[in-house]
């Protein structure tokens, strides 16, 4: 199903999920702009898009990406793995703070007709709920790391500019996104975790160190599904003003996560791990409910966890060899 919008204004469009996103709107026919400070390693700029490089956090910059488009699906913002969530606490909350004030502000300036805000499933750090549904949000602790902070923030910026202005919102909590395209850190955790592993299995590391006891457990989402699903919610009426949660629902283990990939990369040493002391935030478990958008959108995961990380695996041993 195509919307009515024409111009779609991907901020953040040239990282690991805005690249997909953009991608699939460009095959879809939509006229697309893409504002990015080229700040992430892996961020490059494509063909078949109007390109703005530009700081978000100045109001200026916001104001000129914003003019003349219909909808933003907004994705700018400071993001890593866990040891970078501990690392910057100030710069994630400060930055990702100045780009919600300045890109909010902007759509109101322009008179968007939605902001399709990405938050995170960060927002449920502090639940016990599970399987974690969006209403569970509004009922739980705050997240008790500064970028689940901000991400929640964010979404209060889409509820404030509703409230006050009428800005007509929808909010995207991506769980653990994976795929092509995204690149492991140089220090543990300042990437997410599949990358991590797998660059650790790919230089031999052995016995394979582990962050904590890998009972902490996670569901996986494809970036190829995530971004279907982000899109799906931005063309669809019944989501406006809503919330949703955009994940594959299958639930694993970080232990169980490292001994498939162990297997996929090849090894033929036994499957061993090493305890390595987790950072001070570590959630235990995170699991959505995704009833919501598949009742209102009919979007559903499709990509099955073995082969997406058999497509990773393929990609980053190609990317070395470049």
């Amino acid at each position: 199903m195509r919307s009515n919008y024409k111009k779609v204004l991907v901020t953040g469009g040239c990282g690991f999920i805005g690249t997909e996103v953009v991608n699939q709107l460009l095959e879809k026919g939509y006229e697309v702009r893409v504002i990015d400070d080229l700040s992430k390693p892996e961020s490059s700029i494509k063909k078949g898009y109007e390109f703005i490089r530009g700081d978000l956090t100045k109001q200026s910059v916001a104001d000129k990406a914003f003019n003349g488009v219909d909808v933003c699906i907004n994705l700018a913002a400071k993001i890593g793995g866990i040891g970078y969530f501990h690392k910057l606490p100030a710069t994630i909350l400060s930055e990702n703070n100045r780009v919600y004030s300045a890109t909010f502000n902007s759509a109101v300036k322009n008179r968007i007709k939605r902001m399709v805000y990405i938050s995170s499933s960060m927002v449920f750090e502090s639940t016990n709920r599970f399987p974690s549904r969006e209403e569970h949000v509004a009922k739980i602790p705050p997240p008790v790391t500064a970028y689940g902070f901000s991400k929640l923030s964010g979404e209060w910026y889409c509820k404030a500019f509703a409230e006050e202005f009428g800005l007509k919102y929808t909010i995207c909590r991506p769980f653990n996104a994976y795929g092509p395209n995204e690149i492991p850190g140089k220090e543990i955790g300042y990437a997410h975790v599949i990358p991590d592993l797998v660059k650790k299995i790919d230089q031999g590391q052995y016995p394979l160190e582990m962050l904590g006891n890998g009972k902490q457990t996670r569901c996986f989402t494809h970036v190829s599904d995530l971004a279907r699903g982000i899109i799906a919610v931005t063309e669809s009426k019944k989501a406006e003003n809503e919330d949703f949660n955009i994940a594959d629902s299958r639930e694993i283990t970080m232990l169980e996560l490292a001994r498939i990939l162990w297997n996929l990369c090849g090894k033929k040493e036994p499957f061993r791990t090493r305890k390595v002391e987790s950072f001070r935030y570590d959630i235990k478990r995170r699991v959505p409910d995704v009833s919501k958008i598949k009742k209102l959108v009919k979007w559903e995961a499709k990509i099955d966890l073995e082969e997406g990380l058999k497509e990773f695996i393929s990609w980053y041993r190609e990317r070395k060899t470049k």
